[in-house]
């Protein structure tokens, strides 16, 4: 069976491969935006905390010999205690500056970060394991379903439209808009706002370890995984909306089948195709689809 010209299986694996990098490019760009939106910080290093969680994992695994299970629960929470103590000690003094501070801030993290994983692993990948459960894939008939892959689309809808859930729908979610909006007001009814931002970054972080560790099994761990990673993400994040959780999670995973069908139909543009939608989008609505007219 073909659609426009092309045979099914083809089809659907192209649509299974992109919607596992529209699920790394939901769950990173939705760490940003949560900081953005909440903290109005632009972290660039985003990409790194994203590498340092896969090879924390493969840290985990190699010297300690801890299970992927392990690393899963463990790896996050260790780069969000390293976003923690980001915080507390640098980004908070630039909460009140311009964004380009902050920027340029993250951006010197960003270098620091995979210079010293560059010294120390040099820039060859480092392999890390399929979990054994996870291993082997089924026939569908139409496409061969790799079962680790849905297992990274699966986990990516939970955390992503969980979190949306928590910070839009819930009163914590309320106490986090309004703590970045009127923190003096917040405070007044007893809530301790500035461990309210710490934990806050540290979440957003601990999103991007969480990816890195999801990612592990599926490439080579390397220095520059996230470099590669997180000028599309920026990009994502600006077709969704500046700060737009929601936003964050559609235009990620949408532009992640996007992607795939288009390896499929023009594979030359299949690298510049996201960057394309960025400037249409902007063209027709700066703010981004998701995103609130000033």
């Amino acid at each position: 069976m073909e659609i426009f010209g092309k045979p099914l299986p083809v089809l659907m694996s192209q649509l299974m491969l992109g919607l596992v990098n529209g699920s790394f490019y939901a769950m990173l760009s939705l760490g940003l935006a949560v900081i953005f939106g909440l903290l109005n910080v632009i972290n660039f290093a985003h990409g790194a905390l994203y590498m340092m969680g896969a090879f924390v994992a493969w840290m985990g695994l190699t010297y300690f010999g801890a299970s992927y299970w392990v690393m899963l629960a463990a790896a996050p929470l260790i780069v969000g205690a390293f976003g923690i103590v980001i915080e507390k000690t640098m980004l908070r003094w630039l909460y009140k500056l311009d964004h380009l501070y902050g920027l340029l801030l993250t951006f010197g993290i960003t270098l620091m970060l995979e210079g010293v994983f560059r010294s120390f692993y040099g820039v060859s990948g480092q392999p890390y394991e399929t979990p054994e459960l996870l291993t082997g894939a089924a026939n569908l008939g139409f496409m061969i379903l790799p079962y680790y892959r849905l297992w990274v689309v699966l986990v990516s809808l939970v955390v992503c439209f969980g979190t949306w859930f928590v910070i839009e729908k819930t009163k914590l979610g309320a106490y986090l808009r309004a703590g970045t909006e009127n923190p003096k007001l917040v405070e007044a009814f007893g809530i301790n706002v500035p461990l309210m931002v710490t934990l806050t970054y540290g979440f957003g972080v601990a999103l991007a370890g969480l990816a890195g560790v999801l990612a592990a099994p599926m490439i080579q761990v390397s220095p520059l995984m996230g470099s590669h990673l997180i000028i599309v993400v920026f990009a994502v994040v600006v077709i969704g909306g500046m700060g737009s959780i929601l936003g964050a999670i559609v235009s990620g995973l949408g532009l992640g089948v996007v992607e795939g069908f288009t390896r499929v139909y023009y594979p030359e543009g299949s690298e510049v195709v996201v960057f394309v939608v960025m400037v249409i989008v902007l063209l027709l609505r700066p703010a981004g689809l998701f995103g609130k007219e000033k």
